[in-house]
């Protein structure tokens, strides 16, 4: 039986990590097996990238490149690691996929939506998600969360105005798509946990847990 592929995005500071160890062990518990992923990364190859695309550089990294090198790590970890683990049964959960590079690339670095679609098609085709949940965060309040992690890399030193930018076109893009799923990142984290279990039980087990 195929499995399913769940992506968890959201700003930095929104919880991803600690969310999808939240879901990871409700999956579990179902005895489904799991695997989870990271964007950009995954693979020796895209981790390589990760790398290039987080360092702080002594020239200009244009958004083109940005986008290009997302691509690049992307397409490394669906191919090598996400279709084969589907295929196998098991259910994949990302921290982030294509809706990334959508809202940080498309909306904060104003690239538009045509462009990544059009990139997206050539390199992914019709691959997507089973299931997109986007924990929704107040841009300063997830920085400030950020900050306290360490030191911030060449993307969280961006300016508020960008990451306000790639949440208005987060939110914009989930009111358009109804596989992607807006949970409040500013509540205590045992009700966002609660919220994303109980997103996943109606949309992929046809129920809600109270």
């Amino acid at each position: 039986m195929q499995g399913k592929f769940i992506v968890v995005e959201g700003l930095e500071g929104a919880g991803k990590s600690s969310a999808i160890a939240s879901l990871v062990s409700h999956l579990q518990a179902k005895s489904i097996s799991t695997l989870t992923v990271r964007e950009p990364g995954g693979t020796p190859l895209a981790e390589a990238l990760r790398e290039l695309v987080k360092r702080n550089w002594d020239e200009r990294v244009t958004a083109e490149t940005e986008l290009l090198l997302m691509y690049a790590s992307r397409v490394q970890l669906v191919e090598n690691v996400i279709r084969p683990a589907l295929a196998q049964g098991k259910w994949v959960i990302a921290d982030r996929h294509d809706l990334s590079s959508r809202a940080y690339q498309g909306g904060g670095r104003e690239l538009g939506d045509e462009k990544l679609q059009a990139l997206k098609h050539l390199v992914l085709g019709d691959f997507a998600p089973d299931l997109t949940l986007l924990l929704d965060l107040d841009p300063a309040l997830g920085l400030e969360r950020a900050r306290a992690r360490g030191d911030l890399d060449r993307i969280e030193q961006e300016t508020m105005a960008f990451f306000e930018r790639t949440r208005a076109r987060y939110l914009e893009i989930a009111a358009q798509e109804r596989s992607i799923k807006v949970i409040s990142a500013d509540q205590p984290m045992g009700q966002v946990h609660q919220a994303l279990i109980n997103a996943l039980e109606a949309e992929l087990f046809g129920g809600a847990r109270g």
